[in-house]
């Protein structure tokens, strides 16, 4: 009789299971999303040529830099400039045009002479480069040969 049970009982849960599905999978609701349609009130830009002119320069005593920017673009034509004091001493200068069909040319010059700091006002202090060291047992019946 248990075994009957079971049986019916496993039946019912088939049957309860079958149905609770729905008959067709077309009868669920679809989501449709379409772009979006242009409103009269929004506004509209007409495009431009790039037109602008700016500059800028660095001057810290405190911290010894000195560099700056120069660049002015009128549509597809673009020059400017720009500089950096180098740690040897010397200022590069940079000098350029960008156009629609040389690309970017650049000019670099050096204003100055290299000059470099003597050995001695570093540190004299020789520095051991790290070499490891390995040395062979002393005797194989350490490893219970």
């Amino acid at each position: 009789r248990a075994n009957m049970n079971k049986i019916a009982l496993i039946a019912f849960g088939l049957v309860a299971i079958v149905a609770a599905r729905p008959d067709s999978f077309e009868s669920r609701e679809s989501y449709a999303y379409r772009a979006p349609s242009s409103s009269s009130s929004e506004e509209s830009y007409e495009s431009s040529e790039a037109r602008y002119n700016f500059q800028w320069d660095v001057n810290d005593e405190s911290s010894e830099n000195h560099y700056g920017h120069q660049e002015a673009r009128d549509g597809d034509d673009t020059q400017g400039s720009y500089y950096v004091q180098l740690p040897d001493g010397r200022l590069q200068k940079v000098t350029f045009h960008v156009d629609g069909d040389d690309g970017y040319v650049a000019n670099v010059e050096y204003e100055g002479e290299a000059s470099y700091p003597s050995g001695e006002s570093g540190s004299s202090e020789s520095v051991e480069s790290y070499r490891p060291r390995y040395s062979a047992p002393e005797s194989s019946e350490e490893y219970g040969r």
